[in-house]
């Protein structure tokens, strides 16, 4: 007789294997979902950053001129901003993903010379 389905022909200890193996790779899904999450997270404050910095400077540039600026309001604007900017940056390098240990690489090793080699 001809089974269906392959599970079915499997006895409980290799369907108990099976489970670990998918539970695994639903683990490594599951990561890769967390580390593109954070990415997303990172690339999208890196917008709302750009966008705010190009609103305020088309404010500067082509507000009329009743509502421009005055150079102590500018101070302060570019005060603020930059506090802005300073906090932004800071929540950027926390979000960054941080460079695994075991990627740093070791400087190589030159082999010493040969000691019939002369020698100044």
């Amino acid at each position: 007789m001809i089974a269906d389905d392959p599970l079915d022909t499997l006895d409980p200890e290799q369907l108990r294997e099976a489970l670990r193996a998918v539970r695994a790779e639903m683990a490594l899904t599951n990561e890769l979902l967390v580390r593109r999450e954070r990415e997303v997270a990172f690339k999208q404050t890196i917008i709302d950053k750009l966008t705010h910095e190009n609103a305020v400077l088309k404010r500067l540039k082509f507000a009329a001129k009743s509502e421009a600026y005055t150079a102590e309001q500018k101070s302060l604007l570019e005060e603020t901003l930059d506090m802005d900017l300073a906090a932004v940056a800071a929540e950027i390098e926390a979000l960054q993903p941080r460079p695994e240990p075991a990627d740093e690489k070791k400087p190589p090793k030159r082999a010493p010379l040969p000691p019939h080699l002369p020698r100044r």
